[in-house]
């Protein structure tokens, strides 16, 4: 890991940027602040006038800097970014040890920062698996108490998924259990697949919202990984990414809820009625018939509410998560 920093490949900002220019607003910190989830929700904070630190990740010409700048002075840290891939060479040897290593220096540089009041993590709703260890099936609900049983046969045969989901969970109760014991705040929110529009100033796609698209593009690739997560969860959870950021912060704002577990997800399709809406709603989309008839899983009640039992408050329902996922992938031509 060049610079000894988060094991993640993320250097710091030179500059804050608040909503008008000076730094006078509280200080809050957001790393991967150029992927989907983190540039949406700077933008929010910036709006709501917190002057904002943001981590990148680094080009072989930046400076080797510690992201524990970017926490120093910080009220509250929101740890957003996650290894995607893992480059020969740094110090860790695989995605799980890298992002387990970030997590564990981020939240160290919370304790030692001397001012950061909570850290919000984001965390997957894939971590909370309703599968029963004993591979018979499913339980009878799916909530915050789930964890992922990782060597469930489903879990094995999902490949990247599978370390994906180990190194998400690992860091969660990483970060956890620093922050019990130096009585530290921490909140972990666990995602479904975001999903929805960006507005990042290029022509980007980010991957979970081709999740609700791949079917249309007939992307192989990534209609395995939403099938996985079908099998994995019982259906696909999706949540709208202006709801993520929303419910990020919330969760820095609310009083008493340290040491709480959230998942953040309020729609919960399965593959064919994904499919099947895309086909009804717009006439000119072709869609595989193969698509159309998967097989719909046994239910799963979905008893994960402890976010809106908090007073949190979803906007958008499904008709808007899959209309502006449609309209992402049209602006950016990853549909014909």
């Amino acid at each position: 890991m060049p610079g000894g920093g988060t094991g993640l490949g993320y250097v710091t900002l030179s500059t804050i940027m608040d909503s008008n220019g000076s730094s006078s607003g509280r200080r809050v910190c957001v790393t991967g602040g150029e992927g989907f989830v983190g540039s949406w929700l700077i933008k929010k904070l910036l709006d709501k006038g917190f002057t904002v630190h943001t981590t990148l990740r680094p080009n072989l010409e930046q400076s080797k800097i510690h992201s524990r700048k970017a926490i120093r002075g910080c009220e509250y840290v929101f740890h957003v970014a996650t290894a995607v891939q893992h480059t020969e060479g740094y110090q860790f040897k695989n995605i799980v040890e890298a992002c387990v290593g970030a997590a564990e220096k981020i939240a160290t540089f919370c304790v030692q920062s001397g001012t950061v009041k909570r850290l919000i993590y984001t965390s997957s709703v894939t971590c909370g698996s309703p599968l029963k260890e004993d591979g018979s099936g499913y339980k009878d609900f799916m909530d915050e108490t789930c964890w992922t049983p990782l060597h469930h046969p489903l879990t094995l045969s999902t490949g990247y998924l599978k370390e994906y989901i180990e190194s998400k969970m690992k860091s969660e109760k990483e970060i956890m259990r620093i922050g019990k014991n130096n009585n530290m705040e921490v909140v972990a929110l666990g995602l479904g697949m975001v999903a929805g529009d960006t507005d990042l100033p290029y022509s980007f796609i980010p991957i979970s919202v081709m999740g609700c698209l791949c079917q249309i593009a007939d992307n192989e690739f990534i209609y395995k990984s939403v099938r996985d997560t079908e099998e994995l969860l019982g259906k696909i959870p999706f949540v709208h990414i202006d709801d993520v950021c929303e419910a990020h912060i919330f969760c820095m704002e609310k009083p008493s809820i340290s040491g709480s577990r959230f998942f953040c997800t309020n729609v919960f399709i399965s593959s064919s009625e994904m499919a099947n809406y895309y086909q009804q709603n717009y006439p000119d989309v072709h869609i595989k018939q193969e698509y159309l008839d998967v097989p719909t899983k046994e239910a799963v009640k979905w008893g994960g509410t402890k976010l809106e039992e908090k007073g949190f408050v979803y906007k958008h329902d499904m008709k808007k998560v899959l209309d502006d996922s449609f309209n992402c992938g049209k602006r950016t031509a990853f549909l014909p």
